[in-house]
């Protein structure tokens, strides 16, 4: 629910810390088509790729000064992970006068929700002249984006299955309740594991931050990163308690990625 969260004064809720202030999660990934330092016409062509576009993404991409969107990767349908989707419209008009519509890969439920939800973008019937250039392109269908491959890792969100990424030596799962046993070996050898932990009393949907700790002592990152966080937990209390190697992720986090396995 994002925090604040709204109609709270609890203590996290009212905290001078901004990093107790949490939009809806989400990633931004930027690379270069050559490796290198400085300028991005020293690298090559840049590129990006976001994951979920929750209700918060305009004030995301604004905030970090997002220009261009080359794919989006879906992770499930709720409303706090696709609601922005919308707010690619602006975006999709330019790239889809420079490479055309945003692919927008998802599974097949949150794929029938986006076009639920976003009918007048997705529907053949649609007429609204300017719904966003974008087309929703299968999980199973997909191909290593610009030379970097999107693992599908599978974990349980209470009953349902949804998606979560490795990309390189990252992972990103968020909305994890728990990790079937054919997941972990696709989370060997990472370098950053971004996990979520709601809070510490139980949740029928999410992990708890001991859970959460469990798995990433199981699955040995070399940095875990704690995400998908609710009010219950303030930042730098909670940091206090987490052991060497497993920190809060906050707004704004950044750090470098090796994108090959």
């Amino acid at each position: 629910m994002g925090v604040p969260t709204l109609g709270c004064d609890c203590e996290v809720c009212t905290s001078a810390d901004p990093r107790d202030r949490r939009l809806r999660p989400s990633v931004l990934l930027r690379w270069h088509d050559s490796p290198g330092h400085g300028s991005s016409a020293e690298c090559g062509r840049e590129w990006v790729v976001v994951i979920d576009t929750g209700p918060d993404f305009r004030e995301q991409a604004l905030r970090y000064s997002l220009t261009r969107v080359d794919a989006v990767f879906y992770t499930h349908g709720h409303a706090d992970h696709i609601l922005g989707l919308d707010d690619l419209r602006p975006l999709s008009f330019v790239m889809n006068r420079e490479s055309g519509p945003i692919p927008l890969y998802a599974g097949r439920a949150t794929a029938e929700v986006l076009e639920r939800v976003f009918d007048y973008t997705f529907s053949p019937d649609a007429t609204y002249p300017n719904r966003a250039r974008v087309r929703l392109t299968s999980l199973e269908d997909h191909n290593p984006v610009h030379g970097v491959d999107f693992v599908r890792v599978p974990v349980l969100h209470g009953k349902m299955e949804i998606t979560g990424y490795r990309f390189g030596k990252m992972a990103y799962l968020t909305d994890v309740s728990a990790i079937p046993e054919e997941s972990f070996p696709l989370l060997e050898g990472l370098d950053h594991l971004v996990l979520s932990a709601l809070r510490h009393k139980p949740h029928p949907n999410h992990a708890t931050v001991e859970q959460a700790l469990g798995w990433a002592q199981r699955i040995g990152a070399k940095r875990t990163w704690l995400t998908h966080i609710a009010h219950e937990l303030g930042h730098e209390q909670t940091n206090r308690l987490l052991p060497t190697g497993v920190a809060m992720a906050y707004d704004g986090l950044s750090f470098p990625v090796t994108l090959t396995a």
